[in-house]
């Protein structure tokens, strides 16, 4: 007897590592002793389909089932036979992520800010003493800028190369409340759209090897006087005669809509586009482990344009407006773990780009992990968007804890008409919400502008399991398009109580639903 396995499934180069699938039926052959037997090669979530003219053919004249069974237990055991799609994500890339972000590791040097003339008494200025020992730092090839216990008062600092910022418990940097400090300009993004405007409190543009660590405070220094005020509520400094950014944000995004060249889009003083506390742009290997960061004017830390990320063990404090936590933007191969929001916006918001400009550029936040964290008050905790224009992809959350009635909804997913772009091969497990204001899962195509534009976003694969919530408004607050809906929103062992309102769910296609209960029923996705 001479039979053939036929093998197939279309490559996709995101994917490298094939799986075997056991075909229906109707494509298997004979093959032993009257045994249906045929499997092809598939990615994972892709669905088997044959390919013509690939096949491995198998002379088992003389042989037995067990043999053939052999045979097969040995192409499992090199790991190609298939594991369930969802499995093989977590298993398998989850892992081929964590394998490539490695933190950087600096020279045992270290450079003392008071040598330099750094006094932290809180009132000294110390920004020059500062850039003279990151400077001596990275020209002696790297190592620690190290502070003493105290307060350091200083303007924006700029790190450099194989510079780890060392801010040890006892020890705070104190930002200053002048504006004119954070000039000249630099490059950076504004509410994700590309411009020159004030500097971030710690920035770094184009470097490698970085690091902000110690157990000390990073103190943004904003408040409803200082900063705040910009953004224009009347609930924090926003009153008649109190300048406001509503004109230079709508300028910058009229720029952005014509491809105004960058060198145009000058910003800074006279706009009141406020700069976040941690920004380095540009730079690849960064570690930021340990410290406290607190009311910054804007986002709290946010690296752009970046590759392998660690934001590890922080503790993010601001109920600023716009004070997001955690926004890794246009960024690849990012581990963000054992990290604790309190916010006045997003915990963590993924983003890539916004509106026309983000689509231009074309570059992803992918390839993100999130474990071990906790967020308490904010608008969404674990959040996509809104400005994901360059799309968003591979995302793992798990292990993470959520829980206050001043956190708008858990698991949130924001765009529209006008941002367009792609979020897909989204994977949260393992998270446990308290209580959360409005949704546990919401996924908004109606968020600001709503359908008022010509994109149509494309979102799809997003796979819930083990999520548990005492207490919400909504379990799914999930709205897609008429002409693009939502698709293959998978939920899987969640159970969620006490919600008041039942699920608002418009435009989804392939929304399934295993073992999922609200208010102790089970849930049925129709």
């Amino acid at each position: 007897m001479h039979s053939a396995l036929l093998f197939g499934g279309i490559r996709d180069p995101s994917k490298k590592h094939p799986i075997m699938t056991r075909l229906p039926s109707a494509h298997r052959s004979p093959l032993l002793n009257g045994a249906f037997s045929c499997f092809a090669l598939t990615y994972p979530g892709s669905e088997p389909r044959l390919v013509k003219g690939i096949s491995l053919v198998i002379d088992n004249r003389g042989s037995s089932r067990r043999t053939f069974l052999g045979w097969a237990g040995g192409v499992a055991a090199a790991g190609w036979l298939a594991k369930p799609a969802r499995a093989s994500a977590w298993d398998d890339e989850v892992g081929r992520i964590l394998a490539r972000i490695q933190p950087p590791v600096f020279p045992k040097r270290d450079f003392d800010v008071t040598r330099h003339g750094a006094v932290g008494d809180g009132k000294t200025d110390c920004g020059e003493a500062i850039a003279r020992a990151i400077a001596e730092c990275t020209g002696a090839g790297g190592g620690r800028v190290i502070f003493p216990k105290g307060t350091f008062f200083t303007g924006p600092i700029r790190l450099k190369s194989n510079v780890n910022l060392h801010v040890p418990e006892g020890s705070t940097l104190k930002f200053s409340r002048d504006p004119k400090r954070y000039l000249p300009v630099v490059y950076t993004r504004w509410e994700g759209v590309e411009c020159l405007n004030y500097s971030p409190q710690i920035y770094a543009d184009g470097e490698e090897n970085l690091a902000v660590t110690g157990g000390g405070t990073l103190d943004g220094q904003a408040d409803c006087e200082h900063w705040w005020p910009w953004k224009g509520r009347a609930n924090c400094g926003g009153r008649p005669g109190v300048p406001l950014q509503d004109d230079a944000r709508n300028r910058l995004f009229e720029m952005g809509a014509k491809d105004v060249p960058i060198e145009k889009r000058v910003f800074g003083e006279g706009s009141y586009l406020r700069p976040n506390l941690v920004g380095p742009c540009r730079s690849k290997n960064i570690l930021i482990e340990d410290v406290t960061v607190k009311d910054s004017p804007m986002f709290e830390v946010s690296p752009l344009l970046c590759s392998n990320v660690t934001i590890r063990n922080v503790n993010i404090a601001s109920h600023g407006p716009n004070t997001d936590g955690c926004d890794p933007d246009s960024c690849t191969d990012v581990l963000i773990e054992n990290c604790t929001f309190d916010t006045g916006d997003d915990c963590i918001a993924i983003k890539a780009g916004r509106n026309r400009d983000g689509r231009r550029m074309a570059k992803p936040t992918e390839n993100v992990v999130i474990r071990g964290c906790r967020m308490k008050d904010g608008h969404g905790g674990l959040t996509i968007g809104s400005e994901m224009s360059g799309s968003v992809r591979n995302v793992f959350a798990e292990n993470c804890r959520l829980d206050s009635p001043d956190l708008n909804q858990a698991l949130r997913f924001k765009t529209n008409a006008v941002r367009g772009g792609t979020i897909e091969h989204i994977y949260f497990r393992n998270i446990e919400i308290g209580q959360v204001g409005e949704a546990v899962l919401q996924i908004d195509f109606q968020y600001e502008e709503g359908e008022n534009g010509p994109e149509r976003p494309n979102v799809h694969d997003i796979d819930i399991r083990n999520v548990t919530c005492k207490k919400s408004k909504y379990a799914l607050e999930v709205r897609g398009f008429k002409n693009a809906p939502i698709r293959d929103l998978r939920l899987a062992d969640c159970t969620f109580d006490n919600v008041a309102e039942p699920n608002i769910i418009e435009h989804v296609v392939g929304l399934t639903a295993t073992n999922v209960k609200i208010n102790g029923a089970v849930f049925k996705a129709d």
